[in-house]
């Protein structure tokens, strides 16, 4: 089958930093391989922009693989786009037609900051995860191998489930209150779900959740947009499990 071209326009945020006012600057694009992704199209963009000695767009992107989670763009007005289960690297131009107008803009969201263009600052994240989101378990000695520990195959397969989440950030722009009770319930529950997590379930729930606060995140009202967007179909049931977890452990620290 021969290769497809299409021509579109697209309507892009630009802003020099968090401090800046940002606009939607216009550019058209011509020749557009339906076969490249989205990324590769933005590539082609910034190819032309450079040519016509124009600042390039800055966007985020690593792996390109659905993997990394780097690639977070808001796409006519859909957390990375118009394909369900996907990351933006992962979306093909053949999603859009001939001479349509695209708007790309990053996450909007005061816990993610505006670093350039289309990239923001995810590090919220990042600090989430490291107040919490780990094991310390000292392995060293005779401690049993983790694979010898039963595990029922239900909690196994939610744990991992729960572990596929890659952080992008999806469900924080996708709601309207900017919640990160996804990513944080995903993230407690791989733990809470397995014996390796029982040790630190309690300061885990509690430290993650008291960050979560404080990096800015609004509150969940259970709207489902989180779990409608989220490249992974991360369940929602991730948000009661987190929440048990911390009345429970907030309980517990109160006797």
């Amino acid at each position: 089958m021969a290769t497809k071209f299409i021509n579109i326009t697209l309507k892009i945020w630009r802003q020099q930093n968090s401090q800046s006012k940002g606009s939607l600057e216009t550019y058209t694009l011509n020749k557009v391989s339906t076969d490249s992704s989205f990324l590769e199209m933005l590539d082609q963009l910034n190819e032309q922009l450079i040519s016509d000695q124009k600042s390039p767009v800055a966007f985020d992107h690593d792996c390109r693989e659905g993997i990394c989670g780097m690639c977070s763009l808001y796409i006519n007005g859909r957390a990375h786009g118009p394909a369900t289960g996907t990351t933006t690297c992962q979306l093909h131009m053949r999603k859009f037609k001939d001479g349509e107008t695209i708007y790309v803009e990053p996450w909007r969201s005061k816990a993610f900051p505006i670093v350039k263009d289309l990239v923001v600052d995810r590090s919220a994240f990042d600090r989430i995860q490291q107040a919490g989101g780990f094991i310390s378990i000292n392995t060293s000695g005779k401690t049993m191998d983790a694979n010898a520990i039963p595990v029922p195959k239900q909690n196994a397969d939610k744990a991992f489930e729960a572990a596929a989440c890659i952080g992008c950030g999806a469900c924080v722009a996708a709601c309207k209150n900017s919640s990160a009770m996804l990513f944080v319930g995903a993230k407690v529950s791989q733990y809470a779900l397995l014996p390796q997590g029982k040790v630190e379930a309690q300061e885990r729930a509690l430290n993650m959740v008291r960050q979560m606060d404080e990096e800015g995140f609004g509150n969940c009202t259970n709207t489902g947009a989180c779990e409608v967007e989220c490249p992974k179909g991360i369940s929602i049931e991730n948000i009661a499990r987190m929440n048990r977890e911390f009345l429970l452990a907030a309980s517990k620290s109160n006797k």
